[in-house]
């Protein structure tokens, strides 16, 4: 598809980013979540999570396998991660339900341990200490005016691993601003920026 796309037609009709049509999951999750403002530790962990493990591969690899990463992940409690063994990282290498990268797998177990000593609330108050004003931001109008990295990403990207977070850079920090809803990139003539 091309990068010019303005948004297109849906299967109810409606407009919608392009990348949000291809199959009936990422309808779902573009129209249901996708941009939505998500807040708390570790729901705010699990995206960071998630949108490392996405890094080199496409979002719906993760998607489909989400279910598998939260339960072998421990729902993504920040907490319960943190207490993982050897053992469980042993286990979590050897599992089909996830993608079995070593490094991946090594940096959520490591910034679970991280975040494991923070105060309640301190990652929800970094990440979204970062969100731009939303009216210094025009609607995309295409895929075109949508950024990979922006100022915002970089500073958030430097401070979480200022602050010991691992594989997290400017790109994965701009997917989590997106995905978490710090920013609105969904299409000007999207339905789910009339919705969000």
């Amino acid at each position: 598809m091309s990068t010019e796309s303005g948004a297109v037609a849906g299967p109810d009709g409606g407009l919608r980013c392009p990348w949000g049509l291809s199959t009936a999951d990422y309808v779902a999750y573009h129209d249901d979540e996708w941009g939505r403002p998500v807040h708390g530790d570790d729901a705010l962990y699990e995206r960071l999570c998630l949108e490392a493990f996405q890094s080199g591969l496409s979002w719906i690899t993760i998607l489909r396998r989400r279910e598998g990463f939260r339960a072998a992940f421990a729902g993504f409690e920040i907490a319960s991660v943190a207490e993982f063994t050897d053992e469980d990282r042993e286990r979590l290498l050897a599992d089909p339900g996830i993608i079995r990268n070593r490094a991946k797998v090594d940096a959520t177990l490591a910034n679970a341990r991280v975040l494991a000593d923070w105060s309640k609330g301190e990652l929800d108050e970094l990440i979204w200490s970062f969100a731009p004003d939303p009216a210094t931001r025009a609607a995309p109008r295409t895929l075109a005016d949508v950024p990979a990295i922006t100022d915002e990403s970089t500073a958030l990207s430097k401070a979480l691993k200022k602050r010991g977070i691992r594989f997290v850079g400017p790109t994965t920090a701009y997917a989590l601003m997106q995905a978490c809803g710090l920013v609105d990139d969904h299409l000007a003539d999207c339905v789910a920026r009339e919705a969000s």
